[in-house]
């Protein structure tokens, strides 16, 4: 099986911490050139001076001028693209949908869904002048099964979805592939966050509230950072050279509350 990204020109959004950082440093590991970009200045001093091999620049998917920063130095170092991730998401408000601000909803949507639409509009010329690429798009598992208290969040993620599945068919004939990783419970510092806010909104312990949604997980797991970057990298790898226009869930089976 040949699962080689050996030279391919990667960029990978919000990529200098977390997911996205495992993701960009798995890619290099393996041979590929990588170019991130992130919001968090300090993360991304860190990573430069860690892994002065992988390009770095401050943009804010959420934003189209930023997002067109990012290519203007990402194409030119890179030499093109054939591996976009957008992994750039935010955790959005916890709260009851009528205590949703507009500024919140509109600030979530912007970065989960209108980000990944800011960037690979702009990649997709650059892999058709390739000859193809690869997309892949983080969504989650909340996308598929709603998660209440996080409506925002939960519907930019389910848009992600539709999102992959309309641009496969789209640019499926100029050969890029476009597909999304959907996480399940994380084991890592963010998810601890947003279980301890979601645990003190619905007033149980941040323990508690994981004993619970993981009766809701086949494997009874959380998910570590790694396993998301490996699903990325078969997915960019001449073994998926078929699989496109598919939401794949690396989750230990998160299953819809009945």
């Amino acid at each position: 099986m040949d699962t080689s990204v050996q030279g391919l020109r990667v960029i990978v959004t919000a990529g200098a911490g977390g997911i996205g950082r495992r993701i960009a440093t798995r890619f290099r590991e393996h041979g590929a050139r990588v170019f991130v970009c992130d919001v968090a200045e300090a993360a991304l001093e860190e990573l430069r001076a860690s892994e002065p091999e992988i390009g770095a620049v401050l943009a804010d998917v959420g934003d189209p001028v930023a997002v067109e920063r990012l290519f203007s130095a990402a194409l030119p170092a890179l030499g093109g693209v054939d591996v976009l991730v957008n992994n750039a998401g935010i955790s959005g408000p916890t709260a009851a949908t009528e205590d949703v601000s507009p500024t919140d909803w509109d600030r979530t949507l912007a970065v989960n869904i209108s980000g990944q639409f800011y960037c690979a509009r702009l990649a997709i010329p650059a892999m058709k002048a390739a000859g193809g690429g690869s997309i892949v798009n983080i969504s989650s598992t909340s996308g598929k099964t709603g998660l209440p208290l996080r409506l925002p969040y939960a519907v930019s993620k389910h848009a992600v979805m539709g999102f992959t599945e309309t641009l496969a068919r789209e640019v499926g004939p100029h050969g890029i592939r476009v597909n999304t990783i959907l996480p399940g419970f994380m084991n890592n510092a963010r998810s601890q966050r947003i279980i301890a806010e979601k645990s003190a909104a619905l007033g149980i312990t941040p323990e508690a509230y994981l004993d619970q949604g993981l009766q809701y997980v086949s494997l009874r797991t959380m998910i570590e950072e790694v396993e998301i970057a490996d699903m990325a990298l078969f997915l960019c790898s001449p073994a998926a050279r078929h699989v496109t226009g598919q939401a794949i869930g690396v989750c230990g089976n998160v299953e819809y509350e009945r």
